[in-house]
């Protein structure tokens, strides 16, 4: 797979979205749940909000490297507080 470039913060990135997958839908089996509504007043189940953290973190990381540049570190604390905020009142 040299080909495609793979490197190491690529792999691991994959892994972990892989593995948020397998623990959201091991979650949604094991403990069901109802959806709720929060400050966008639509219902979100803990899936949803999974996706809107992922999209939305996506954008701050690519704000982050236009505005910013590329000391990345930073923009994750971002993202974790960001991903914080959204499973708490989205």
């Amino acid at each position: 797979m040299e080909w495609m470039a793979w490197t190491w913060p690529t792999a691991i990135f994959f892994v972990v979205i892989a593995s948020l997958l397998v623990v959201f839908t091991i979650l949604g089996i094991k403990f069901p749940e109802t959806p709720r509504k929060g400050v966008l007043q639509i219902e979100t189940t803990r899936g949803d909000r999974l996706f809107i953290t992922l999209l939305g973190s996506a954008f701050i990381n690519l704000a982050w490297l236009g505005l910013v540049g590329g000391h990345q570190p930073w923009a994750l604390a971002v993202c974790l507080v960001y991903a914080a905020a959204v499973f708490r009142w989205v």
